[in-house]
C-alpha cells in the first residue's frame, strides 16, 4: 500500500503548484476563485488528454478535437503562507489549507465556515491491487450527498455505497438497484448547519466506488470514500455556496446541456412490437399516429425500435441495415411521417455481429476495439451472438460510424440519432485495446467515454448533412459531460408501482449532475402491462419530464399506449393537453438548463436551501422550475396526498388558487384527475392552449399566470424551434420582472432579432385578497369588464375573478418594451382611500 502521509516538497509550477509527499504527488491549480483541481498521480507523470473537461487552464492533447468546446483560460496565481503545521492558500472566495504532516486538505470559504476535509492521515492511497482511494471526513448528522448522476433510490445517499460501472441494467430494481447505464463522478455535499454546498468532480473514467459512509473503521472519524481501479485521483472541488451556483459551475467545466429542437419536448410514441411484425410495420405505425389524432392525444415524435434494422432471414439486428418486408419504401416512410408532423427516431446500436451487412466494410476500415494484443478485432457478448464493437475514440471507427448513418438514416429524412445499447457491457475483457485517438487505452480507461464519443460522431453527421438544423441525439449510456451531446433516458426501467416515484429521484439526481435533459420510460419498458391506475399517475408524472416517452418491451404481448383503458382516457388526456399547454415554460426552461447548467426538475432544496427541511424530504416531490412545486400521486388507490411545502414562500395551490403558508406539511383530496400543483408566490409562468403539434403550430395566444407576492424575474424565451440560428441572435427573451407595490407593475423587457408569432396576451395576476383598482398596459388604462361573459368577448380589458382570486387581463402583444400595471389600492364606492 502507497499512501500520502507527509509533504516532501513543494515547487511552483507554471499553472499552480507541485506538492510532492511521500507517496503520490499532486497538481494543485486554481483553475478559477471557485474550483480547485487537486490531482493526484501514483505514477507521477500528469498527461493531460481529456474527452470531458471543456475549461481547462493547461494544454491538452485533445484541444483541437474538442475545438470552440473547449474554453482555454489562465489560472488564478495563488500564494500561500505557512507555518510548520500546514500551507495556507486564499482566493477572494476559499481558503485551502494543506496539512503537511498527517497529510491532507481543508476547504474553507472565506468566513472560515469548514466546507470539506480529507480525512487527515488517510487521504490519498493506492492499494496493493492497484486500485486508488480518496478518503473525506464527513458528519453523519449533518451532512447529506446529492448527484452521483443516474442513481435508484432515495435522493440523499447518505449511508450508501454505490458502484459506477456502466451496465445494460434491464428491469433494474428501482429503489436498489445499482449500477445503471450512466458514469458520472460527480455529487454535490450540503452541511444542515452551514447551509452551504460544494462539489465534487472526479475526472476519472475507470470503474469506481462512493461510500458515503457505510463503511466504518473504529480507528477513524467517520468517513467517505471514492475508489477507481486505476488512472489519478483528478478532483476538482467546486464552491457554491448554493446548490445552484454548484451545478453552474460544474458545467462550466463538463459542459452545458445541448439545446435541443422544441419538437423534442412533445410527446414521443415508442415500443419494440411496432417494428417487429413480420411485415408492413410502416402501416401499423401510421395507424397508431392516426390514432392518437382520433383521440385527440398529441404527438411529436417517434421512436422506430431496432426490428427496423432486422435481418429478413435471421431476425438479428443489424444497424443500419433496412428490413424491406417491414418496411418497403424508407423514403416514402420518412416522407409521409414528416407530412403528419412526425420525427422519426431510428435505433442505433454499435455491436456487429459475424453476419452484419457491413461487417466486412467495418473491418476493411479498421473500425473495431481490438483484443489485449492489440492484433486481432475483440469479441464480446451482443444481441444474437458475439458481436465486434465499434471504437469511437478511433478517427477510423468514426469515420466509418458516420458513413453509414449519413448514408443510411440521415439522408432518409430526420436530423435525429438514438444511441442505444451503448453501455459496451458486453465486452468484459478489460484489457482490450482502444485506439485513444493514437494514444493506445483500455477498456477499463475508456469504456465509460465510448458513448460520449458515439454521440460525439452523430452529431458531426447531423451537422455534415443538415448544416442549419439544431442536432438532436438521444443516449442511454454516457460519462461526465454526455449533456453537452445529448438528451439522455435511464434505460429499461421496471414497471412497478414503486419505479415513477422513486425514477423522480434519478431523474433529479442526473439533473444536479449536469444533465437536464432527461427522462423515463413512461409506464414501465420491462415486465407486464402497467394497471390502469399505475399508467395513468405515471403519464401525469411524465408530462413534467423534459423527456416525455411511453416505450414498453412488455413480456405479456401487450402493447403500453396511452389509450389502453377506456376508462381512464379522459384523464390521459387531460394530462397530454397539461403538458402542451406548459410547453412556453419548459422551453424557457430548457434555455434556462442550455445557458446556466440550472436542471428542469429540481429538488426542493435547489430553490430553498435554508429550509433543512428540504434537505430531507420524502414526499417525493419537486419542482418544476422555480415556479411550480408538483406533487404527483403514487399511491395505488389513494384519496388523499400528503407534500410539505418549504419555507420562505407562500403557494397557490392550481386547481382552486387556495393560499397556503410555507414551511407545512399539508395533505389534500385528490382524484383520478389529480395532478397536484402549487404556484410559488414568485411564480410567472407562461402557458398557451394553441398547440397540438410542435412542428406545425404556433403560438398566437399567450397566458401568463403571474404572482406578486413579492419581487420576481422569470424569461420568457422564444425562437424558431429548429435551427441554430439562436446564436446568431435570432432569438427572442422577455426578460418579465415584477414589482411588488401597492401598484404592482409587471415588467417586459426583450431582446433579440426573433419576430414573435405571439398576437396576444392573457395575464392571470394571482391576488386572494381583492381585485384590481384599475389596470394599464403601456400607460393605456383598460377597461373594467364586471361580467365574465362580456369579458370573453373584449379584445382587451380586464375582469377579476373571484372564485379563482386572479385579475384577467388580456391585451393584443406589444413588439417593444412596456409595462403593466395593476392598482390593489384601497377603494370604496364613493371615492379611493389614501394609503399611498
Amino acid at each position: 500500500m502507497i499512501c500520502a502521509t507527509k509533504v516532501t516538497n513543494s515547487k511552483k509550477i507554471e499553472n499552480g503548484y507541485l506538492i510532492e509527499t511521500d507517496g503520490p504527488f499532486i497538481k494543485l491549480i486554481f483553475l478559477t476563485k471557485d474550483i480547485i483541481r487537486i490531482r493526484t498521480s501514483f505514477d507521477k507523470k500528469f498527461i493531460e488528454e481529456s474527452y470531458v473537461l471543456t475549461l481547462t487552464a493547461w494544454e491538452d492533447r485533445f484541444d483541437n478535437f474538442l475545438g470552440k468546446e473547449r474554453k482555454r483560460i489562465k489560472a488564478i496565481d495563488v500564494s500561500y503562507t505557512e507555518d510548520k503545521q500546514k500551507m495556507i492558500f486564499k482566493t477572494s472566495s476559499l481558503i485551502l489549507e494543506l496539512y503537511k504532516e498527517p497529510f491532507g486538505f481543508k476547504l474553507y470559504d472565506h468566513t472560515k465556515v469548514l466546507l470539506y476535509s480529507d480525512l487527515i492521515g488517510r487521504s490519498f492511497v493506492k492499494d496493493q491491487l492497484g486500485r486508488r482511494y480518496h478518503y473525506n471526513a464527513i458528519d453523519l448528522d449533518e451532512d447529506h450527498f446529492y448527484g452521483f448522476g443516474e442513481k435508484t433510490g432515495n435522493l440523499d445517499k447518505k449511508g450508501q455505497r454505490m458502484m459506477m460501472s456502466p451496465k445494460d441494467a434491464i428491469g433494474h430494481d428501482p429503489e436498489n438497484g445499482d449500477p445503471l447505464y450512466k458514469h458520472i463522478p460527480f455529487y454535490i455535499r450540503i452541511n444542515e448547519t452551514s447551509k452551504k454546498a460544494v462539489g465534487l468532480f472526479y475526472h476519472n473514467s475507470y470503474d469506481a466506488v462512493f461510500d458515503m459512509g457505510r463503511e466504518i473503521s473504529g480507528y477513524w472519524p467517520r468517513y467517505s470514500y471514492y475508489m477507481t481501479d486505476g488512472g489519478d485521483i483528478d478532483l476538482f472541488l467546486i464552491h457554491g455556496p448554493k446548490v445552484k451556483d454548484v451545478v453552474t459551475k460544474y458545467t462550466d467545466l463538463t459542459g452545458k446541456q445541448a439545446f435541443p429542437p422544441k419538437q423534442s419536448l412533445g410527446y414521443t410514441a415508442s415500443t419494440m412490437y411496432y417494428a417487429e411484425l413480420k411485415e408492413n410495420c410502416d402501416q401499423e405505425i401510421y395507424n397508431v399516429i392516426d390514432k392518437h389524432s382520433k383521440e385527440d392525444i398529441p404527438i411529436d415524435n417517434f421512436w422506430l425500435a431496432s426490428g427496423y434494422s432486422s435481418g429478413e432471414e435471421d431476425n438479428l439486428r443489424y444497424t443500419f441495415n433496412w428490413n424491406h418486408k417491414k418496411f418497403p419504401s424508407v423514403n416514402e416512410f420518412f416522407r409521409s411521417m414528416n407530412d403528419k408532423g412526425i420525427n422519426v427516431i431510428p435505433n442505433l446500436k454499435p455491436g456487429v455481429l459475424k453476419n452484419h451487412p457491413y461487417a466486412t466494410y467495418y473491418e476493411e476500415q479498421s473500425a473495431f476495439i481490438k483484443d489485449a494484443d492489440n492484433k486481432e478485432d475483440c469479441l464480446g457478448n451482443w444481441w444474437g451472438g458475439l458481436g465486434k464493437f465499434i471504437d469511437f475514440s478511433k478517427p477510423s471507427g468514426r469515420n466509418a460510424w458516420k458513413k453509414l448513418l449519413k448514408e443510411n438514416i440521415l439522408t432518409k429524412g430526420t436530423s435525429t440519432v438514438w444511441n442505444d445499447n451503448c453501455e459496451y457491457d458486453g465486452i468484459t475483457n478489460k484489457e482490450a485495446i482502444c485506439d485513444f485517438d493514437g494514444g493506445l487505452g483500455t477498456m477499463a480507461q475508456l469504456k465509460s467515454l465510448q458513448s460520449n464519443l458515439m454521440a460525439h460522431a452523430g452529431r458531426e453527421a447531423i451537422a455534415e448533412v443538415y448544416p442549419e438544423a439544431r442536432p438532436y441525439i438521444i443516449s442511454r449510456a454516457g460519462f461526465a459531460g454526455i449533456q453537452r451531446y445529448a438528451q439522455t433516458w435511464a434505460g429499461d426501467n421496471l414497471t412497478d408501482w414503486r419505479t415513477p416515484k422513486f425514477n423522480i429521484n434519478t431523474i433529479i439526481g442526473m439533473g444536479l449532475s449536469g444533465v437536464a435533459n432527461n427522462g423515463c420510460d413512461i409506464g414501465g419498458f420491462a415486465g407486464k402491462a402497467p394497471e390502469a391506475e399505475l399508467l395513468l399517475r405515471w403519464i401525469q408524472n411524465g408530462i413534467f419530464q423534459p423527456r416525455f416517452v411511453i416505450n414498453s418491451a412488455n413480456n405479456d404481448n401487450t402493447v403500453t399506449e396511452p389509450w389502453m383503458y377506456a376508462e381512464n382516457i379522459e384523464f390521459v388526456r387531460a394530462a397530454y393537453k397539461l403538458r402542451y399547454k406548459l410547453l412556453p415554460y419548459m422551453y424557457s426552461l430548457m434555455y434556462e438548463a442550455c445557458s446556466e447548467g440550472t436542471p428542469i426538475i429540481r429538488p426542493l432544496f435547489l430553490e430553498f436551501q435554508d429550509d433543512t427541511r428540504c434537505l430531507t424530504d420524502d414526499n417525493f416531490t419537486f419542482m418544476f422550475g422555480s415556479s411550480i412545486l408538483v406533487a404527483n400521486v403514487f399511491d395505488k388507490g389513494a384519496v388523499s396526498r400528503k407534500l410539505y411545502l418549504p419555507a420562505g414562500s407562500a403557494w397557490y395551490y392550481w386547481e382552486t388558487m387556495e393560499k397556503f403558508d410555507g414551511g407545512q406539511e399539508i395533505e389534500i383530496p385528490i382524484s383520478l384527475a389529480s395532478i397536484p400543483m402549487f404556484f410559488r408566490d414568485t411564480a410567472i409562468v407562461p402557458m398557451t392552449e394553441d398547440i397540438s403539434n410542435i412542428s406545425k403550430d404556433q403560438v398566437e395566444k399567450l397566458e401568463l399566470v403571474i404572482a406578486t407576492d413579492r419581487d420576481s424575474k422569470f424569461t420568457f424565451y422564444e425562437d424558431d424551434g429548429k435551427t441554430n440560428e439562436y446564436l446568431n441572435g435570432t432569438y427572442l427573451k422577455t426578460m418579465i420582472t415584477v414589482k411588488n407595490k401597492i401598484r404592482s407593475e409587471i415588467i417586459f423587457h426583450k431582446e433579440g432579432k426573433f419576430v414573435s408569432s405571439i398576437e396576444s396576451i392573457f395575464l392571470q395576476v394571482i391576488n386572494k385578497e381583492k381585485g384590481a383598482y384599475w389596470v394599464t398596459v403601456n400607460e393605456k388604462q383598460l377597461k373594467q369588464y364586471l361580467h365574465v361573459d362580456t369579458f370573453a368577448k373584449a379584445v382587451e380589458g380586464w375582469h377579476y375573478n373571484p372564485s379563482r382570486g386572479v385579475v384577467c387581463i388580456k391585451y393584443k402583444n406589444i413588439p417593444i418594451d412596456y409595462k403593466v400595471v395593476v392598482s390593489f389600492e384601497k377603494f370604496d364606492l364613493i371615492g379611493m382611500e389614501d394609503e399611498l
